[in-house]
């Protein structure tokens, strides 16, 4: 590798509350995974949360501030007060503390978080997720008298969102709803589209199981429609058997599962000869060179990668130079993960009751 590899930090004199929020939040989540198994670790990375939020608190800043090098490509658009209060919700889910569910509330209006009317979620633009845990509270019960009206407030919030997705809201103008392609595909934008189909996803899975829990059985979305909660998860499911090949082309954009998937994905590893095949050096320019434009398929599959994406009209043009559809991100796969998660456990429950209506999504064979 002779590509630069520089490492970068954010501190007290460069914040970056964005990604150390971020950070945080991903700790507490995790902490809560290894409880069990691994407490030591689990403690570990719980302590380690706790103190990159108050450091993300203390030193307010966004990273691309920071670290310009970033702006051109990872540019914190939203900031960071989503990221603070994503943080907050993941710790006190992680500890029960009511410090950070008191900050989530304080800090409601001020920081967007009842404000903010969302259609996308992403590794960027966290309020969407952040309403539907706070909703989860509301809906659960865990909270004191006093936050009451100000989870009201996120849990509507959350709902937009949802009832965005589903292309139900009755208010708000053209914006208040997610566009769709001819074939059900959930459109946010052109560049990597699937991020956003695969967030709602798991959104709107996750939604419709704090529904179920508690009871609810529809949703009320902006302009007064309600919709039953049961569409909420239908919804989900269809975006999953989309990116697994349930759609126009009938393309798996998910590399290397079904019969046809993309061969020229937009990844530097997966396009150069494998070193047991050819023992030349291959450097930056040589890989760019020699190997980037070739119309052959790439000499590696990179197994369960999730690309770009089509368009919003399902077109989808396999090419290597068309890096807006055909790149691989960690943030299209890692939501998928838990959707595949979901629906294998439900349809080995079902087996096993000997249901008579199975799962027939898509995902469920994954």
């Amino acid at each position: 590798m002779t590509t630069s590899r520089q490492a970068y930090k954010v501190d007290r004199e460069h914040p970056g509350s964005d990604i150390a929020g971020e950070t945080a939040a991903a700790m507490a989540a995790a902490s809560m995974v290894f409880r069990e198994s691994n407490p030591h670790y689990a403690h570990l990375l719980l302590h380690h949360a706790q103190q990159l939020f108050e450091f993300a608190d203390k030193y307010r800043g966004k990273y691309d501030s920071s670290i310009a090098e970033v702006k051109s490509y990872y540019a914190s658009v939203s900031g960071y007060k989503d990221e603070l209060l994503w943080a907050a919700l993941w710790l006190h889910r992680a500890t029960g503390s009511a410090e950070y569910l008191d900050y989530v509330v304080d800090k409601a209006d001020c920081f967007g978080g009842t404000g903010w009317a969302i259609t996308e979620f992403s590794w960027d633009v966290k309020y969407a997720g952040v309403q539907i845990l706070a909703a989860r509270l509301l809906l659960r019960g865990e909270h004191a008298p006093h936050h009451r009206n100000t989870l009201e407030q996120y849990k509507a919030k959350a709902e937009h969102y949802v009832c965005a997705c589903l292309g139900r809201n009755g208010a708000g103008g053209a914006d208040a709803n997610v566009e769709r392609s001819p074939g059900g595909m959930l459109y946010i934008r052109q560049w990597n589209n699937m991020q956003y189909v695969t967030n709602a996803a798991f959104l709107l899975s996750a939604y419709s199981d704090y529904l179920a829990e508690a009871g609810v059985r529809a949703v009320s979305c902006a302009g007064g429609e309600t919709v039953a909660a049961d569409e909420v998860f239908a919804l989900a499911r269809v975006q999953v058997d989309y990116v697994l090949g349930t759609n126009p082309r009938g393309i798996s954009y998910l590399v290397g599962y079904g019969a046809k998937y993309p061969n020229r994905v937009h990844h530097r590893a997966a396009s150069i000869v494998p070193y047991k095949h050819s023992k030349e050096f291959i450097g930056c320019t040589q890989g760019f060179d020699h190997w980037f434009g070739r119309r052959s398929s790439n000499p590696n599959v990179l197994v369960g990668a999730i690309v770009g994406g089509p368009d919003r009209r399902d077109r989808f043009r396999d090419n290597r130079e068309n890096y807006m559809q055909t790149e691989a991100c960690t943030y299209n796969t890692a939501p998928m993960v838990g959707m595949f998660a979901k629906l294998n456990r439900m349809a080995r429950q079902e087996r096993e009751q000997g249901s008579t209506t199975p799962v027939t999504s898509t995902a469920a064979e994954v």
